[in-house]
């Protein structure tokens, strides 16, 4: 039992993990097959492991200096067989944990009521005069899911409700409500920020259904005396969130304002300088409707809840524990799952509260805190070995023709060593 550190493995652990990051954000970015977030995370978790673990593995094989050359000689090839065995552990934690963060507990609604508030004042002539915004709320309504509930606001010096909140699992309701943006064109006017966002709680308060939470996302080119901590009280009571979008702003107050409103309640800014990407921005916008996952910022009305807070910590605790054990599952060692897997909760929880206190909306920066995690969940694990002795304990022994089986007297040596003064027995 030596304490000792393989810098190799450390090395292709952290090359591992960056690769694992690589594959994990385009997994993130894309959600293929529109796979539910559990499933997704449940992969991701298991990419960590497949490149940590090939990481790991090709290390000890090059320089075995934790598990021993006996390893190399006899159980390589058991290694490389419970290597899937890793994979599928994380898998299962990473579901199992993201099912659970997932959980709305405490009156926590789950949001489904989508209200847009849209900007028509005479000033959009010059922003958008191809009326891209009116496209991109229509094509945003194409594609919302059949549970959703969306209403249409818009705006200038008075704002007027469109379309009220309807219910999109009837094909004639979605039509009916493209139908209502496509016939949207830009009045004359000025920008009242307090007219619009009334009109949308006011929208809002009229859904009698019980259980259902509603965001707003609201797009101005303008700027408007605005009160926002009297006249957000009841969005920030309530935990609904504004999302704004800022087109062609020239002017830093209104930037200012529109990111003010945001942050308030919970929300994101997003600043657009060419009206041909509010279609990109509206997915955007709608694809973190209510997103609360392990490995992204949370865009509901829990965004501030120490609860599930404390649940991610605890969640990339179990899942760096589960990494470690795997990676001693791997080696087939029992010393080095003892020793990977403390190392593996020391890592989550450090890998937890920097997601936690990290991530912040912004793609970017959301990106590298990622990796950041990521990079401590691995270096940590790979460098516990000095912390915790480890030998060459095997989690099994191999069995067969020609293996090695200690005799009970010897404890744990080979039967050919002699005992000294047997006198001929």
């Amino acid at each position: 039992m030596q304490r000792k550190i393989n810098l190799l493995l450390l090395l292709f652990s952290l090359l591992g993990g960056g690769v694992a990051f690589v594959l994990g954000e385009l997994l993130l970015d894309s959600r293929p097959y529109d796979l539910p977030s559990i499933v997704l995370i449940g992969i991701y978790f298991a990419i960590v492991a497949l490149g940590v673990g090939l990481g790991s593995l090709l290390a000890e094989i090059i320089s075995p200096l934790l598990n021993g050359l006996s390893w190399k000689q006899r159980y390589l090839g058991l290694s490389w067989k419970l290597l899937p065995v890793t994979l599928v552990m994380l898998f299962a934690v990473g579901t199992v944990t993201e099912f659970v963060y997932e959980l709305n507990f405490g009156g926590v609604r789950p949001v489904k009521d989508v209200v847009m508030v849209i900007d028509d004042s005479g000033s959009m002539k010059q922003s958008d005069p191809g009326n891209s915004r009116y496209t991109a709320a229509e094509a945003l309504v194409q594609r919302m899911d059949e549970d959703n509930q969306v209403a249409v606001v818009t705006f200038s010096q008075e704002a007027t409700v469109v379309q009220p909140l309807v219910p999109l699992s009837s094909t004639a309701n979605r039509e009916k409500v493209t139908s209502v943006i496509r016939s949207l064109q830009t009045t004359e006017g000025g920008t009242n920020f307090s007219a619009a966002l009334t009109e949308a709680m006011s929208v809002i308060n009229s859904d009698n259904t019980s259980g259902r939470g509603a965001m707003v996302i609201m797009l101005s080119d303008g700027f408007s005396q605005f009160d926002t901590s009297k006249e957000l009280a009841e969005y920030v009571g309530r935990g609904i969130a504004v999302n704004t979008i800022g087109l062609a702003l020239d002017d830093p107050s209104g930037s200012a304002l529109l990111q003010n409103i945001a942050t308030t309640t919970g929300g994101q800014y997003y600043d657009v300088t060419n009206a041909e990407l509010l279609g990109g921005v509206f997915q955007q916008i709608y694809d973190r409707l209510g997103d609360r996952t392990l490995m992204t910022v949370r865009s509901d009305s829990t965004a501030d809840s120490p609860y599930y807070a404390g649940v991610r910590i605890l969640a990339l605790l179990l899942v760096g524990t589960a990494l470690g054990i795997g990676l001693g599952i791997v080696f087939d060692n029992r010393h080095l799952a003892r020793s990977f897997g403390v190392g593996g909760a020391v890592s989550g929880l450090l890998a937890g509260l920097i997601l936690e206190f990290g991530l912040d909306g912004h793609s970017f920066g959301d990106a590298m805190t990622r990796l950041l995690a990521l990079l401590v969940l691995t270096a940590v694990i790979a460098l516990f070995t000095f912390v915790i002795p480890v030998g060459e304990g095997r989690l099994s022994r191999k069995r067969g023709r020609g293996a090695e089986v200690p005799s009970p007297a010897s404890d744990g040596f080979p039967s050919s060593r002699r005992n000294r003064g047997s006198k001929g027995f």
